[in-house]
């Protein structure tokens, strides 16, 4: 009865992250929706377009689509789809694909469009492996993993976000929404104990103090948050929207440091509780040096991990760096790089500060 309580709750979490990204917003008169190739009727290659270096069109697809969702489900259509000189641009499709279609009704007579592939169903499979290996291994546990990753998505996607975007200060909006993942999260998992508020209050220390020196170094340092090609796209958001790009790239790094912490300021919070609970007559000193021991242990390895998931996120970057041989100092004083660098760092930082704060904040509540 208790497992199938435990599925049938992790069902229900699962179906509320599906519909929180099943809005159907966009364009009027423009529908996205899913689709498949029936057949590539015609493929054209730059020789038989006469295509030449400077031309747009380098390829061309006449392409039969279904659609297979919405209104017009059933219905085909012959498309055409368009290749140039940029491959990244291109949607190269095969017969059997499934994609995404895009269904212009402005017109009297319908366009139709491919909009891209669609990758959806592949990223439940994996989602859903996930939560069943979560709830295999954890069990309970892994049902509160399910529960407070829920939460986070929730407060992320409907709270921190749709402030921002209605012109609230980011750096405020994701010290508030910090707190509140914090003290859920752990509460949550641990319960509402001594053993949780440690960790809360280690956890928002470190978190606010990395904030707090990313902030400093990254206006000495006149970062401007169009360090990507994404922030940069932020500038044309249609409608009246003030947004302040410089706050979002802080709020990025709140938020983005703010897992890490919360994980080291647990373990240590939980490692010094058992401590005490075991030997219940250990003094203060003891107790924390014990705590800043277990720290260290995992500072190295959470440290690199940071920097790790960072430096992985800009491979592309530093090949393109390497193969064109551009100097040393021209790459660290890039604001794409400079801005990484101080992400990375400043993450690190607060694990780092987390530490002691932590393992001092356990001493006190723990007596």
């Amino acid at each position: 009865m208790k497992k199938k309580l435990i599925s049938l709750i992790a069902i229900f979490l699962f179906l509320s992250i599906i519909s929180a990204y099943a809005n159907t917003g966009g364009v009027e008169g423009l529908i996205t929706v899913k689709g498949k190739v029936v057949e590539i009727v015609t493929h054209l290659k730059p020789d038989d377009l006469n295509a030449g270096e400077g031309s747009l069109i380098q390829e061309q697809q006449i392409v039969k689509v279904r659609v297979m969702s919405g209104e017009f489900k059933g219905r085909e259509y012959l498309v055409e789809n368009n290749m140039g000189s940029n491959e990244y641009y291109n949607i190269r499709v095969e017969e059997g694909d499934n994609i995404l279609l895009v269904l212009d009704t402005t017109t009297d007579q319908m366009q139709v469009y491919i909009s891209g592939f669609a990758r959806d169903t592949y990223e439940i499979i994996i989602i859903l492996m996930f939560v069943l290996l979560l709830l295999a291994v954890g069990r309970m546990k892994g049902l509160k993993s399910v529960i407070t990753l829920t939460i986070t998505l929730v407060v992320i996607l409907k709270v921190i976000v749709p402030a921002i975007i209605s012109g609230r200060n980011p750096i405020m909006v994701s010290v508030a929404g910090s707190i509140v993942i914090t003290v859920l999260t752990l509460t949550i998992v641990s319960g509402i104990n001594r053993k949780s508020l440690s960790a809360i209050l280690g956890t928002l220390s470190g978190v606010f103090m990395a904030g707090g020196i990313a902030y400093v170094i990254g206006t000495l340092s006149k970062l401007t948050g169009l360090n990507s090609e994404e922030a940069v796209m932020l500038m044309y958001i249609p409608g009246d929207i003030d947004l302040n790009l410089k706050g979002i790239l802080f709020a990025g790094i709140l938020i983005g440091t703010l897992g890490a912490v919360m994980d080291v300021s647990m373990s240590i919070a939980s490692s010094m509780h058992e401590i005490k609970r075991i030997k219940s007559d250990i003094s203060r000193k003891d107790l924390f040096k014990s705590g800043m021991n277990v720290g260290r242990d995992i500072m190295g390895t959470m440290s690199n991990t940071l920097i790790l998931a960072y430096t992985g996120a800009s491979i592309p970057i530093l090949i393109i760096f390497t193969a064109y041989n551009i100097s040393f100092i021209e790459i660290v004083n890039l604001d794409v790089m400079a801005t990484e660098i101080i992400r990375a760092v400043a993450g690190s930082i607060g694990i780092i500060l987390s530490i002691p704060l932590t393992a001092a904040i356990t001493v006190f509540t723990e007596k």
